[in-house]
């Protein structure tokens, strides 16, 4: 979004419910309480809210408002107006925390294709955008919240709803906040679940809504295992959600007290806001603004009772190390004039198959859904080796102008794209692909057309069988130096996958030269030369057994990525000796340019700076257990 001055509004935020009601805040409103939680969040330089009309209490029956709730809210934004903060209204609030409550007149009408019940919402987005649309407090609107759980509870979506009729029902309710002439930005408050990013369709793509709407919104609380992945999960879907040229509001995240120590919702905290920063984010809605002890007897906090802690204040108002974090974060942004920073272009292309979001005929979902783990975990490994590295969609079209293309794990990839791919190599890029069976028996192997002709191999592979990873760790050993990996120097990668997965390729050199072998002298890695580049194959899927693997990160995978790079003659402006320390550089439009050192370590460590030097600091720079340094590059 931009704001009045032609710069990027950045959002800084929560999500907010009074501690006197949660959900029913509107029928017992507290002026004197509403206005102390808001206070305590300007306090610590969050000056945003998205707020929540709940639907039961604004729309009580299908042809009239509650004037007594919306003179609540009247005062709710006089209250931000008052403060200096400003909020997002949420207009279908039928889903929250674990319950959906349908307004008392819905009588079980569909809700996006029932005309009566459509057209009921659009009057009430009208109404509600008219009268609110002049106040100066309303930064933006959301349609609703989590819409597609409310919609199909069992399903989420997926499967279940038409993308047709809810892209008309999202564009239909878009347009009456535009009829009733309010002009904030405006999204649609699915959570961004689309099959753009999970690879499962739920009816909410966001290819489909990103000419509606401005600026994409997703919810990102994910069960990890591995430490890494966590810290980069809300990251990878900021990568994958740059779709039609819309800005990223991270609209939900957050933590449970019931499920972490206080030191830990702290880091966490600290790790998302950082990394989905770098990943291309212009706004954070953290969740939600207080807990909610006094309301243990009331729904959904009854049932779902780890959802009265996911406040950033107690529910006597104290702050939680999560909300210091927030003010910490506010600091950075204002210290690095972030509305003036940019990244800079990747030189590096994470490719993302095509069958991530588009569904071929006779193809499997898990070939869907297994995109976007190995895309995260090499996603991992790039920024371990601190490489300037950018998402590119098969969909879109593969860039012409990086140096070093990805293809981690790529079980499928269209015919049209291999021919582009090694054209790239032919003008002087490095092409990286490790083989991948698949997870499943259903045409079990790689669909690269040519593989032998495009690598300069011959396979040795049998029909309808794999060739079985029997090691528990797979041991590589260069042979032929490159990118700075000498001779003899090893590679070790945790070995994981099912029977299908767990596989290698087994090849012979023909055109290429082979680079490493594994550990009983197999050709494991090759390069072949072509034109003023190469294609270089990797014979066993490193970053499907690493993203199957528990605790695994950091891995070997950074090593080679960073050889192929060098070899590719991508150099990181600014690097440490440390993979458990990722470093990004943003560039701001005066010239500046700030790096980003954010560290996956639990403890202290000392970094050793390497290429550009950091102002303010020497040759090795002290980060604190997985804490975040922030320094402008010396010119």
């Amino acid at each position: 979004m931009t704001g009045p001055d032609g710069r990027p509004d950045v959002w800084l935020g929560v999500n907010f419910w009074s501690r006197v009601g949660g959900p029913l805040m509107w029928r017992r409103y507290d002026p004197d309480v509403v206005r102390a939680e808001l206070l305590v969040m300007r306090e610590h330089g969050v000056p945003l809210t998205r707020s929540f009309c709940y639907w039961p209490d604004f729309m009580p029956e299908e042809d009239r408002l509650d004037e007594v709730v919306l003179a609540r809210f009247d005062h709710f934004l006089d209250l931000h107006r008052e403060l200096g903060m400003r909020t997002i209204p949420t207009f279908l609030v039928g889903h929250m925390s674990g319950q959906n409550w349908d307004p008392p007149w819905r009588r079980g009408r569909d809700v996006f294709g029932d005309e009566s019940f459509v057209a009921r919402q659009r009057w009430y987005v009208r109404e509600l955008s008219a009268r609110w649309k002049d106040h100066p407090a309303v930064a933006g609107w959301l349609l609703g919240n989590e819409i597609p759980l409310y919609a199909d509870e069992r399903s989420r979506g997926v499967g279940t709803l038409d993308a047709d009729v809810v892209t008309a029902w999202a564009d239909a309710l878009i347009g009456e906040v535009r009829a009733a002439g309010a002009r904030q930005p405006v999204s649609v408050g699915d959570g961004a679940w689309g099959v753009e990013v999970t690879g499962l369709d739920n009816g909410f793509r966001v290819r489909d809504l990103a000419p509606l709407v401005d600026f994409h919104g997703p919810h990102v609380y994910r069960m990890e295992d591995d430490p890494l992945r966590l810290h980069l999960a809300a990251a990878w879907v900021c990568e994958l959600l740059d779709v039609g040229g819309r800005p990223v509001v991270l609209e939900e995240f957050g933590v449970t007290s019931d499920y972490t120590s206080d030191e830990n919702a702290a880091h966490y905290y600290r790790q998302v806001l950082h990394n989905s920063l770098l990943a291309g984010a212009t706004g954070w809605i953290a969740w939600n603004n207080t807990d909610f002890d006094d309301l243990a007897d009331q729904e959904p906090y009854s049932h779902h009772p780890f959802e009265l802690h996911f406040g950033l204040t107690t529910a006597r108002g104290e702050p939680k190390p999560q909300l210091l974090e927030l003010r910490e974060f506010a600091e950075v942004l204002r210290r690095t004039d972030f509305a003036g920073l940019r990244r800079p272009d990747a030189e590096v292309a994470l490719v993302v198959p095509s069958y991530l979001e588009k569904r071929y005929p006779f193809t499997t979902p898990e070939d869907a859904t297994s995109v976007f783990e190995h895309g995260r975990q090499a996603y991992a490994a790039a920024r371990e080796a601190d490489l300037p590295v950018g998402v590119a969609r098969e969909v879109d079209g593969v860039p012409d102008d990086c140096a070093l293309y990805l293809l981690p794990s790529a079980k499928q990839l269209l015919a049209p794209t291999w021919r582009e791919l090694l054209r790239r190599a032919s003008e002087g890029a490095v092409v990286y692909a490790s083989y991948f069976h698949g997870a499943h028996k259903v045409q079990r192997g790689s669909w690269w057309p040519d593989l032998d002709g495009m690598f300069g191999v011959a396979k040795r592979s049998r029909y309808g069988l794999v060739e079985p990873v029997v090691e528990d760790e797979l041991r590589l050993r260069v042979v032929t130096g490159f990118g700075g990996l000498a001779v003899g120097e090893e590679l070790v990668f945790a070995v994981g996958g099912n029977e299908h997965s767990r596989a290698f390729l087994p090849v012979d050199p023909v055109e290429a030269e082979v680079l490493a072998v594994d550990g009983r002298g197999r050709p494991a890695l090759l390069r072949r030369r072509v034109g003023a580049g190469a294609m270089v194959l990797c014979a066993y899927p490193l970053e499907h057994m690493a993203s199957a693997t528990p605790s695994v990160n950091p891995e070997d995978t950074w090593r080679l990525y960073a050889a192929l790079a060098a070899e590719a003659g991508v150099v990181p402006e600014v690097s440490v000796d440390d993979p458990g320390v990722l470093v990004s550089v943003l560039e701001h439009e005066d010239g500046r340019r700030f790096a980003w050192l954010v560290s996956q370590r639990g403890e202290p460590v000392s970094a050793r700076v390497l290429g550009a030097g950091l102002r303010s600091f020497g040759d090795v720079v002290e980060l604190g257990p997985y804490g975040v340094v922030v320094a402008e590059v010396e010119r």
